[in-house]
């Protein structure tokens, strides 16, 4: 039989104000894992719940990623800037091209499901070119690139349908777009999987591992993901460091540096230029959301070792008994 959405795991976090972390402020984030299918080009889809006083918000900055689409089923949609954009707040399906530069948003009390986009996913479903978008946001129902996405925004906003019924009827309706359209995905997942080997430092080299030429690369590279190769390849050394200062806070900034940096100071360089700041000026900075959804985000982006489970359940959470449900299993637990 055919697996539909299962909900892998639940992180539910509640101290805290929406600035300062006192009483008043609630997450709740709702994972869910897609039919095998659908994997090589999403990655976990998730619900997240937010709670703030009234009147009050939340600010946060997202790592660069891949592509990502929030659907908003209460409240206000997120305000959301990439690099030194200003804040600005879309409409109820707002889409995240590739980034190569923080995302700067703004949260008040909202409902929101999350999909993210893998590369492999850029080229089955979306038409035209990743870097077009990259570095950008955008109301999903103003782009005809991502309109195979709109009809997912009226199952999302049903509130009569539970959650889990949401997700496998999210499910049901990829899996039928899959393969509506020819593309390169052994070749774009190959040049993805060379991208995550840490051991893969220059871009002769990811061609090589990818087994096509360095023009061809660039092709494939700004299409599928957004921009060019030698770029991709500084974003992945920077999020592994900032990965493993970030899963263990026992670390120091130094510590964490991946085996590619030279010295501290090309690790600085390069903070700045994906973050906006330097890694002081971002350590001191609160980060309400981030801190319940970054070890999830790193598995997806390859910057940490991935595992069966979202990671962020790994290191919040313990799983439950899976016999309970053999359809629909639910794992996870109550972090925080």
């Amino acid at each position: 039989m055919r697996q539909g959405a299962i909900r892998v795991g639940s992180d539910r976090m509640g101290t805290g104000s929406c600035g300062e972390m006192d009483t008043g402020f609630s997450v709740d984030v709702q994972y869910y894992r897609l039919s095998p299918e659908l994997q090589p080009y999403f990655t976990a889809l998730y619900l997240f719940n937010i709670t703030c006083p009234a009147g009050e918000d939340i600010e946060d900055w997202l790592h660069p990623e891949w592509a990502a689409m929030r659907f908003t089923t209460s409240g206000l949609p997120p305000a959301g800037g990439v690099g030194e954009d200003a804040l600005m707040r879309r409409g109820p399906f707002v889409v995240t091209g590739p980034t190569s530069k923080a995302l700067h948003f703004s949260l008040t009390t909202s409902c929101i499901w999350g999909l993210g986009l893998q590369p492999a996913g850029w080229a089955q479903f979306v038409a035209g070119p990743a870097s077009e978008f990259s570095d950008t946001t955008f109301d999903g129902l103003e782009a005809a690139a991502f309109a195979v996405f709109a009809p997912i925004l009226p199952m999302v906003r049903d509130s009569q349908v539970p959650p889990d019924r949401v997700a496998e009827m999210i499910n049901t309706y990829l899996m039928g777009q899959v393969g509506r359209r020819k593309s390169r995905v052994e070749l774009i997942v190959r040049v993805h999987d060379a991208l995550r080997d840490p051991e893969v430092a220059h871009v002769v080299e990811l061609g090589k591992r990818a087994g096509i030429g360095l023009r061809s690369l660039e092709r494939i590279c700004l299409r599928y993901f957004g921009f060019p190769p030698k770029l991709l390849l500084r974003r992945q050394r920077f999020l592994r460091s900032l990965a493993r200062y970030t899963l263990d806070p026992r670390r120091n900034w130094s510590e964490a540096l991946d085996g590619q940096y030279h010295d501290q100071a090309q690790f600085v360089r390069d903070f700045r230029s994906f973050m906006g700041m330097t890694p002081t000026e971002y350590s001191e900075h609160p980060h309400p959301v981030l801190n319940r959804i970054m070890a999830q985000r790193m598995a997806d982006l390859g910057a940490a070792p991935q595992t069966d489970l979202p990671t962020v359940l790994r290191y919040g959470a313990e799983a439950e008994d899976e016999d309970e449900e053999p359809e629909l299993r639910r794992r996870g637990g109550r972090g925080g």
